[in-house]
């Protein structure tokens, strides 16, 4: 067990955690932040998607001590109200089904419209490729991808 010292959606924080423990479970059990989801525990499926420093990436694998002192953002990080561009595009389509996998969706969406606010289809294609929708809303996903890069 180690103090880690993390700044999660703009908030100092400590744990005490083995330094090898995933940031999945450290948002989810130990700062009880539980948009993020638990899906594949592989870093496959995209479900547990958070952002580093800015950058999409799979939180079920990626050992807390790597995550010292940097940013990481949650789904419940990305906006106060539930406002972000990508969130209102993703109501405005009617994206979600079941609800499992979006807030890996939506990370990965918000932060490829962060570096690339107008991507085409293949950009589009390329970013959110692994993120897997058991409901098969892929075609509502990029459209919503495209509404939020025009707002």
């Amino acid at each position: 067990m180690a103090i880690i010292n993390l700044n999660v959606n703009g908030k100092k924080q400590s744990v005490d955690v083995d330094p090898k423990t995933p940031v999945l479970w450290v948002v989810r059990e130990h700062l009880n932040l539980v948009g993020t989801k638990y899906g594949c525990g592989i870093a496959q499926c995209g479900a547990c998607t958070i952002h580093l420093d800015g950058v999409a990436v799979r939180s079920c694998m990626l050992p807390v001590s790597a995550a010292e002192n940097k940013a990481i953002t949650t789904i419940e990080g990305l906006s106060e109200n539930g406002d972000h561009p990508v969130q209102k595009a993703w109501m405005e389509h009617d994206v979600p089904q079941c609800g499992y996998c979006q807030a890996g969706q939506i990370m990965t969406a918000a932060a490829l419209l962060k570096e690339n606010p107008h991507p085409t289809d293949v950009e589009i294609d390329s970013a959110m490729n692994g993120n897997i929708c058991r409901c098969g809303t892929y075609i509502r996903i990029k459209a919503a991808i495209k509404t939020a890069a025009n707002s």
